[in-house]
């Protein structure tokens, strides 16, 4: 994905509209444009003494994704199933053809962590039509695309991303005050819905802010994407930077981008957002908040094995997000 930059100096941020879409977890569309879910229809597959999951996910070059695969593999083991699991390389079309691949052996479930949102409809659409239900997990499935996919999911499960994104801010204002100047810079990917969210949850926390304190100067004075890459995003910070010399604060709506702004920041502006793969907290990246990914593949495989128990299963499940602050390193697992 080419990097963009977007540059809006002198904007006010009470001034912005707030009215981003795509939140990552807010509607769970089954095509029909209700906004429900329908019931799965159970495999003959899921008769087998041992069931065969299907699992897809985007890399394992991210920790997040190394520690939801750990989840996946302990709880599928522990309930008996079969679980296979195939990384996509962060290729939409080679995540398709994968799971293409799988629906021929038959799975009883699949466990979709999309590389993106939109091209995931695709994937889904597949999976229905082979009679296997979808638990999606992180990467929620755009609307829009389900829709014209006529395409349906069973549940969606991650993390309450407009939630962490105001805690962000929140912390912002604890830490450098509730009338201070800010001028904030957003390292993203606007391609991703869960990350939209998360910018929205921050956006809207700092506008509320200054809609009540009549002194705070703040305001968002670039948007760059770091396609949720270290490198990409240390390179999309130093242009950020270079471009905006008076941005203080840098909001990271990824663990990846916010390593990647720590190393091209060096202290030129704090850092706050999802947290860094082990990354301590310090003067220079005071706070993040951390998604728990071995959890969340624990829970869709408890999900799954609820579904066949005869339970149905809830159409979203939003996970709370855990805040570190300075002088507290987060555990391997526990990563933006």
């Amino acid at each position: 994905m080419q990097r963009r930059l977007t540059v809006a100096a002198g904007a006010a941020l009470i001034a912005l509209p707030l009215t981003l879409t795509g939140c990552g977890s807010s509607v769970i569309d089954t095509g029909t444009g209700t906004g429900e879910t329908k019931a799965a229809t159970r495999p003959q597959a899921c008769e087998a003494a041992e069931k065969y999951v299907a699992v897809a996910l985007p890399n394992l070059t991210n920790p997040y994704y190394v520690a939801m695969k750990q989840g996946f593999e302990t709880a599928g083991k522990a309930a008996g199933f079969k679980i296979e699991v195939q990384i996509a390389n962060d290729d939409d079309a080679a995540q398709l053809s994968q799971v293409q691949a799988m629906l021929q052996k038959k799975p009883c479930a699949l466990a979709l962590n999309p590389v993106k949102s939109e091209p995931a409809a695709a994937i889904v659409r597949a999976a229905n039509d082979a009679g296997v239900p979808v638990f999606t997990v992180n990467v929620t499935v755009d609307p829009a695309a389900l829709k014209a996919q006529n395409a349906s999911i069973v549940q969606y499960l991650g993390a309450d991303n407009v939630a962490g994104g105001e805690q962000v801010a929140e912390q912002v204002l604890k830490d450098l005050g509730q009338d201070a100047e800010l001028k904030i810079g957003f390292i993203t990917e606007p391609d991703e819905g869960p990350v939209v969210a998360r910018d929205k949850g921050f956006e809207q926390t700092i506008a509320a802010n200054a809609n009540t304190n009549t002194n705070t100067k703040a305001e968002i004075v670039a948007r760059v994407d770091g396609n949720v890459k270290p490198d990409d995003s240390l390179a999309a910070t130093a242009e950020l930077l270079q471009g905006n010399p008076g941005v203080n604060v840098l909001f990271a709506s990824t663990g990846p981008a916010a390593y990647g702004a720590i190393q091209a920041s060096k202290g030129k502006a704090k850092v706050y957002g999802f947290c860094a793969a082990d990354q301590p907290l310090t003067d220079d990246y005071p706070a993040c908040v951390a998604q728990e990914p071995e959890d969340y593949g624990k829970r869709v495989i408890e999900q799954i094995s609820g579904w066949l128990g005869g339970a149905t299963p809830e159409a979203e499940i939003l996970r709370p997000l855990k805040l570190f602050t300075k002088g507290q390193t987060p555990a391997p697992g526990e990563v933006g």
